[in-house]
């Protein structure tokens, strides 16, 4: 009888899920094995795919000098993007937590850009970067200072995109926000009456508190920096045959080098190889950081560090 309910029971439960387990199945599960089988293969869609084996991982690994300026490039932006972009949500939730006069209004507003469809964006940051009349040289024009070319330069191409980045912040900024409003009052009054000033209080009561928003917001941006695609194709990318991402490839990214191998030249084996390698490259980052928040992410049951 009792084994007839458990039964019962998660026959239900997936009733429930059903719909998402379908749509997981059919539209994520089934896609990425069938790429797992094309990266073996040959392909170019007007075809059937021959069979190659490790072929494409060869040729990616060993003798595709872009997949390594691809790589690079997408590491350098992780490098520099996640770090301030953890940074700026952090400052940016702590200057809201105020109690300040409007503070809805600006927490909406900072929001609001986090939410905007990226294409958009982008032709709005090509018209800020632009060398001529864009609005940030001449900002720096006022100050004395002869603003750099930025996307057209193979040294600004990359920090532009980067500085880009912050605009979206807010969805960050929430997460950072609510971890804040979580923590209990009665901390800081402990503190206070121990005699920690501000700064020993932040570090030893804030920040310890909302670790594991900050590593949320570490692990998400990390992934989505590896994913970079849409501004870089829109703002850098050139659709002549032959050329790649920005200035002498100052903005080939993984993800549009791979695109470009799939819809621009057809290799969809190739490019499902490239896809898988990303996969792996983001797969082993969220584990180690995963295996180090081990040393500075804290949770409140029991105290303990996990």
């Amino acid at each position: 009888m009792h084994h007839r309910h458990t039964l019962k029971t998660h026959l239900t439960g997936y009733l429930f899920i059903s719909p998402w387990l379908i749509g997981f199945i059919l539209f994520s599960l089934g896609p990425m094995l069938l790429s797992l089988f094309m990266s073996f293969t040959r392909w170019s869609l007007l075809s059937p795919p021959q069979w190659v084996g490790w072929e494409n991982y060869r040729e990616a690994l060993f003798h595709d000098p872009l997949v390594y300026k691809s790589l690079w490039n997408t590491a350098y932006y992780t490098v520099f993007s996640v770090p301030l972009g953890v940074l700026f949500s952090l400052l940016l939730a702590l200057l809201l937590n105020r109690n300040l006069k409007g503070q809805k209004f600006f927490r909406t507003v900072f929001f609001l850009p986090s939410v905007t469809n990226m294409v958009a964006v982008s032709i709005l940051w090509m018209w800020i970067f632009n060398p001529e009349f864009g609005l940030l040289n001449r900002a720096l024009s006022l100050a004395g200072v002869a603003g750099p070319l930025w996307l057209q330069s193979e040294t600004w191409a990359k920090p532009a995109l980067i500085l880009m980045s912050l605009w979206g912040i807010g969805g960050g900024m929430i997460i950072t926000l609510a971890a804040l409003q979580g923590i209990a009052p009665e901390l800081y009054e402990a503190a206070e009456l121990d005699g920690a000033r501000a700064g020993r209080r932040f570090c030893h009561i804030t920040l310890p508190m909302i670790s594991p928003a900050l590593f949320f917001n570490l692990i998400m941006n990390t992934i989505g920096s590896f994913q970079v695609f849409t501004q870089a194709f829109v703002m850098t990318a050139s659709s002549a045959e032959g050329s790649e991402g920005g200035p002498n490839n100052a903005t080939l990214f993984f993800v549009l080098y791979l695109y470009k191998k799939a819809f621009q030249q057809f290799k969809m084996g190739y490019a499902s190889t490239l896809a898988w390698i990303l996969f792996v490259i983001i797969l082993f980052f969220t584990i180690l950081q995963f295996r180090l928040s081990r040393r500075w992410v804290y949770y409140e049951s029991g105290g303990n560090r996990r």
